[in-house]
């Protein structure tokens, strides 16, 4: 059973019967301390087996934003599923740039393995993610490592629909709130691909959840993926494009639920709105 380096238990409350942790460990692929926050409803601390929900953030967000703002703890005890909060990014690298990540530059963690110095050394994301921190989870509570499921919001989102789309039967259910949903085409992603994998755009799409969707050789999570989008977002029409995943998907013929909110914007209140119904979807495709 994989196990993390180094791992110091910071924090820990109890809540709605379960209880949030908040702990730091030496990362062997970023190279870094990194953090993150772990909810284990009622049913894990009984030593029942539940399923586990991972969360990616956005931008000058970190493992607490939506751990403390989203308010998913009260269901996620209810239906029995533990959350998994990573940070965003590396961080402390003192890497020249490394502060333009509050410009939605590079600096952003974008859930990717950076190619490019100085970038490759620590920025490698998608590799803490996937062979690193979901592996270590099992000595952290009685946690179900074959049902897995994946969301995110803004950047999040763009990194919760590649990584599943990038590492297919990794993750049985699949959501995103106000995704960046082709990052090829966007001034955000265009800026990070540009300093993370190179002036090559012929490597860009492979990270792009529009075109990576586009090639699917048949719908990758027949049971449907859910998006939910605000249309008072200030970002939806230069950044986001949540309608080439809407095209995409449906070439595919991939069931997806795309729900477009009148009066919400890009930030918590909305996902506060809409946080219960991602997690009922993850539920049902997770039990």
């Amino acid at each position: 059973m994989a196990t993390l380096d180094a791992l110091e238990l910071l924090s820990e409350h109890g809540c709605f019967g379960g209880v949030q942790r908040f702990y730091r460990h030496a990362s062997r692929e970023i190279g870094l301390p990194m953090r993150f926050a772990l909810y284990l409803p009622p049913q894990a601390l009984a030593s029942q087996e539940v399923p586990l929900l991972t969360f990616l953030a956005g931008l000058t967000c970190t493992e607490e934003t939506f751990t403390m703002k989203a308010g998913a703890q009260r269901l996620a005890a209810t239906l029995g599923l533990a959350l998994l909060m990573p940070d965003t990014s590396p961080r402390g690298a003192q890497v020249a740039g490394e502060a333009d990540a509050w410009d939605f530059g590079v600096g952003a963690g974008f859930y990717l393995d950076a190619t490019q110095a100085p970038w490759a050394a620590h920025w490698r994301m998608e590799s803490y993610l996937l062979d690193e921190l979901l592996p270590g989870m099992g000595p952290l509570g009685a946690i179900d490592g074959q049902r897995l499921g994946l969301f995110g919001h803004s950047m999040g989102g763009h990194g919760a629909l590649t990584l599943a789309l990038r590492h297919p039967g990794r993750f049985r259910s699949l959501s995103a709130l106000a995704p960046i949903c082709a990052p090829t085409r966007c001034p955000w992603g265009r800026k990070a691909f540009t300093g993370y994998l190179g002036a090559d755009e012929a490597a860009w799409p492979a990270h792009d959840a529009s075109a990576l969707m586009a090639g699917q050789p048949s719908a990758p999570y027949p049971g449907g993926i859910l998006v939910d989008q605000g249309l008072a977002d200030k970002f939806l029409a230069d950044q986001l494009h949540p309608e080439a995943f809407e095209s995409a998907c449906a070439a595919v013929g991939q069931p997806l639920t795309l729900r477009r909110h009148a009066g919400y914007d890009h930030g918590y209140y909305f996902i506060a709105t809409v946080i219960d119904d991602h997690l009922h979807h993850h539920a049902a495709q997770l039990a």
